[in-house]
């Protein structure tokens, strides 16, 4: 297939690129930057100039592709909500140049938000939200498949991890904690996160792409849920700085905009994904890569 990617150059499209290239895949990247445009030749992919906002761009890249995985997203989290909005204005654009034809379009979302939409149990891909930021897009995507478009969505967990990751949210609970001097966690810090390594992920994208059923929700979770506290403990021990309880209202102070993430219970089980795409995540799990020195040379935040 001739494949248009979105965040090509990004944490998981430096994964996924190869990926699809090894497969047989042609891949056309989007790139807003010099930075990004060699990167991107560098991986064997065709670049193609712009960014989410020029939306007529996006339709026209989608309409000469066979197939489309947008992976971009804003990660503004002072305006959350515009972020999301004109995240829903791009998938709007390009499942819309693909409707009739039966191509696939894949789409990323997150985990978290079943946070509230399975509280007190394990996530599922069955589980879904009415509306809200970025639901929006995974509820717009999986409604193109009534107009003829292969759509699905993979739901990400809070934590991808890998030497491939630069900026994500382990970046920044490791840099919370060097700020603080403390690893911290909330109250007992048994609440649980998911996690998947990278490579596992861009796997998982390239299985949607050419197999997975239309109107499909899939969860990339290799780690169903890890408790805060022990992904606080290896942090800690690795930083040699003590893992600490904090309350829940000193989570912002301590963690910024992560704040009032840290505290969710978010265990998510990718069990219906496997079965239906075969999908077996094979890498090192979150707190083999958290005992790795990458994270600890690349940190950044």
């Amino acid at each position: 297939m001739r494949v248009f990617v979105t965040g090509a150059s990004g944490h998981i499209g430096s994964a996924l690129v190869p990926d699809l290239r090894e497969a047989g895949h042609q891949v056309v990247g989007l790139a807003r930057s010099e930075a990004s445009a060699a990167a991107l030749t560098r991986f064997g992919a065709e670049v193609r100039r712009g960014d989410l906002d020029d939306l007529d761009g996006l339709r026209d890249a989608a309409r000469a592709a066979d197939g489309v995985i947008h992976l971009a997203y804003n990660h503004a989290f002072a305006d959350y909500a515009a972020a999301a909005a004109a995240d829903l204005r791009a998938v709007e654009a390009l499942g819309a140049a693909l409707e009739d034809s039966d191509r696939p379009f894949v789409i990323t979302s997150g985990t978290l938000l079943l946070a509230q939409a399975a509280a007190g149990r394990v996530g599922t891909e069955q589980d879904t939200a009415p509306g809200g930021p970025r639901v929006d897009s995974e509820n717009a995507t999986i409604a193109f498949a009534r107009s003829r478009v292969r759509s699905s969505v993979v739901r990400l967990p809070p934590i991808v991890h890998s030497d491939l990751d630069h900026h994500g949210f382990t970046h920044r609970l490791i840099g919370a904690a060097r700020k603080t001097g403390t690893s911290a966690y909330v109250g007992d810090g048994s609440n649980r996160w998911p996690a998947v390594h990278t490579r596992d992920a861009a796997r998982l994208y390239r299985l949607a792409l050419e197999t997975a059923p239309a109107g499909s929700r899939l969860h990339g979770v290799a780690e169903q849920g890890v408790p805060f506290r022990v992904i606080a403990e290896a942090i800690g021990r690795h930083l040699d700085l003590p893992a600490t309880s904090i309350a829940p209202e000193e989570a912002s102070g301590h963690f910024g905009f992560l704040g009032p993430l840290v505290g969710l219970d978010n265990p998510t089980s990718a069990t219906h994904t496997a079965h239906l795409l075969g999908w077996r995540p094979s890498h090192p799990g979150l707190l083999d890569d958290l005992e790795a020195d990458h994270y600890y040379r690349q940190q950044t935040a």
